[in-house]
């Protein structure tokens, strides 16, 4: 009977999870695994193994799969969310770091530091496709417009971004900000794109029909991770020196709100309800978790060392 526990809690688990409410999955990178959080009690509820140094992370677009940047491997995993167990990695180049995934599914693309290359791997094959370099050094993270046409990474040894053309396989457009470009987010409409730059603690708009600044908005301090809400109303950016997370109306490009948080705060997802917000916090080994209408800290989640990001599905 012992032996049948494991396998009859994960049977409870994929059963309930169809019915259950999101689920948010953090990459804690010094201890080699997943945390998953109910997002409806805000409770750790599972531990996944996820290969040595996991990063970045996303979720299949059917909530089934996980994309996780393993460093040390030069790799991204891959894992069966029902089972917990890896799958065969996808070898890609040295220093693999962000992952992003297309919203219509097609593609899982990963910045890779090393080669200043965004890899993308065909999620129906789980393959790697085809490589872009880009312009900027040392590209962290890679995201997808709303419309899945365009990936723009952030040099984070620069002070620029690059866009890429996903269907013309090249890059077509980079845009000047400030010192060290970290996390980026579109707006739903696919209008503008927010970024953080770490040194110089600022979050620009990029209106991305010109390719160009329309605001330098001053948040806190070494501004790194980005988060929009489906309304496309606010936007969230954590400040890992000030242990904040700034809230930018995007009606006015100003910070209406700062709301404290963990050590070193760094990635970051919002529900698709937009009501809440989870925030890792790579120093106190926790996830704050922020009612978005309120702009109030409601809980912080305890997890694994090192939590680096967070994707929700």
């Amino acid at each position: 009977m012992k032996g049948l526990l494991p396998a009859v809690m994960a049977g409870f688990f994929v059963a309930t999870a169809a019915c259950a409410a999101p689920f948010a999955y953090v990459p804690n990178e010094k201890s080699g695994t997943i945390s998953v959080i109910d997002t409806a009690t805000d409770t750790v509820v599972r531990t996944i193994p996820a290969g040595e140094k996991p990063r970045g992370i996303a979720a299949s677009k059917d909530g089934r799969t996980l994309y996780v940047s393993d460093q040390p491997k030069n790799a991204l995993a891959t894992i069966n969310v029902e089972t917990g167990k890896l799958g065969q990695p996808i070898d890609l180049g040295e220093s693999p770091e962000g992952v992003g995934i297309s919203p219509d599914g097609k593609w899982i693309v990963v910045a890779i530091e090393k080669t200043n290359s965004a890899y993308f791997v065909d999620s129906a094959t789980g393959k790697r496709a085809f490589a872009v370099k880009v312009k900027g050094d040392n590209p962290e993270h890679a995201v997808f417009s709303p419309d899945s046409k365009l990936v723009v990474t952030g040099a984070e040894e620069g002070r620029q971004v690059d866009i890429i053309d996903v269907e013309k396989r090249e890059q077509i457009g980079t845009v000047v900000v400030g010192d060290r470009p970290r996390g980026m987010a579109f707006t739903p409409d696919g209008s503008r794109l927010y970024v953080a730059c770490e040194l110089a603690s600022k979050t620009y708009a990029i209106d991305m029909k010109t390719f160009t600044v329309i605001a330098e908005i001053a948040t806190g301090s070494f501004s790194n991770g980005v988060a929009v809400r489906p309304d496309g109303k606010r936007v969230f950016v954590t400040n890992g020196k000030d242990a904040t997370v700034s809230v930018i109306d995007t009606a006015s490009n100003t910070v209406i709100a700062t709301i404290p948080v963990g050590k070193r705060p760094w990635n970051l997802a919002i529900t698709p309800d937009g009501r809440k917000l989870y925030v890792a916090n790579g120093r106190s080994n926790s996830v704050s978790v922020i009612d978005t209408e309120t702009n109030a800290k409601l809980k912080d989640i305890e997890v694994g060392e090192l939590p680096w990001g967070v994707a929700i599905r």
